[in-house]
């Protein structure tokens, strides 16, 4: 299980671009704070499990158990098991990256800085945790996005740092379909499609079971995807813990 196979998962999941139809008609519409039309999910606590399937460079690699855990702008907790035995947990936090890999052995501890290197992608904690949500992420420092209505999708894009980030949100819903990460700098792109949306009790709230991500690597040599089926997802059913230890005898990695 390589490193990167590892920190997929911490910033998680597939590749799968649908053909999108020709829509004909376009409008602007000029940057306000109301004018993105997204539900981001709301929530203190929330749990999900599912399947994931992961593939490095046409490779794919045994079917995986997930579970995510997150309280909400504070942790994000992830386990992931194979037949039955548990390979890699991760915890990330504001400032910190932590991951520990029971089949070798070793743990690794960071902040993201560290995963950013890894990924070789900036990333933050904002970004990891709207990922996984489905959530559309807006722009920070005052940087003003380009929206564009086609039909009932809305496409934003804007610049952070030496991202392009694109985001589609399907109206009728306010969720976000697929998002595009481009890393001008070292020309990575991370891809992301969500899907399957459905309505989350007792809230009524809307979130995608199915999510693809896939990393594309400018120099062509690794292209790693992940496909995730979440099969129950709860939102505020109950307090959730985060239990990170390292064992006796692992080794730390750099």
């Amino acid at each position: 299980m390589s490193n990167r196979f590892l920190l997929l998962f911490v910033v998680l999941i597939i590749l799968g671009s649908c053909a999108r139809k020709a829509i004909p008609a376009k409008t602007v519409i000029p940057p306000t704070a109301n004018a993105v039309k997204a539900n981001n999910v709301e929530f203190r606590y929330l749990s999900a499990k599912g399947k994931a399937q992961i593939e490095q460079n046409g490779n794919k690699l045994p079917n995986a158990n997930l579970t995510l855990r997150m309280r909400r702008d504070s942790v994000i907790w992830l386990s992931v098991s194979v037949a039955g035995f548990e390979g890699v947990r991760a915890s990330i936090t504001q400032d910190s990256v932590r991951v520990l890999n029971k089949l070798q052995h070793e743990y690794y501890v960071g902040d993201f800085a560290y995963l950013s290197r890894q990924l070789n992608v900036p990333v933050s904690f904002a970004q990891v945790q709207a990922l996984l949500l489905g959530n559309y992420l807006p722009a920070t420092n005052g940087t003003e996005p380009t929206i564009t209505t086609e039909g009932a999708t809305q496409r934003i894009q804007y610049n952070q740092a030496s991202l392009f980030i694109e985001q589609l949100i399907e109206m009728s819903l306010g969720k976000l379909q697929k998002l595009s990460v481009r890393d001008d700098a070292s020309k990575n792109n991370l891809l992301v499609d969500y899907s399957d949306f459905r309505t989350l009790m007792p809230t009524n709230q809307s979130f995608a079971h199915n999510t693809v991500v896939q990393v594309q690597q400018a120099n062509g040599k690794t292209n790693s995807s992940a496909a995730i089926n979440y099969r129950n997802v709860d939102v505020d059913t109950e307090r959730l813990d985060f239990p990170f230890s390292v064992p006796s005898g692992y080794v730390r990695k750099k």
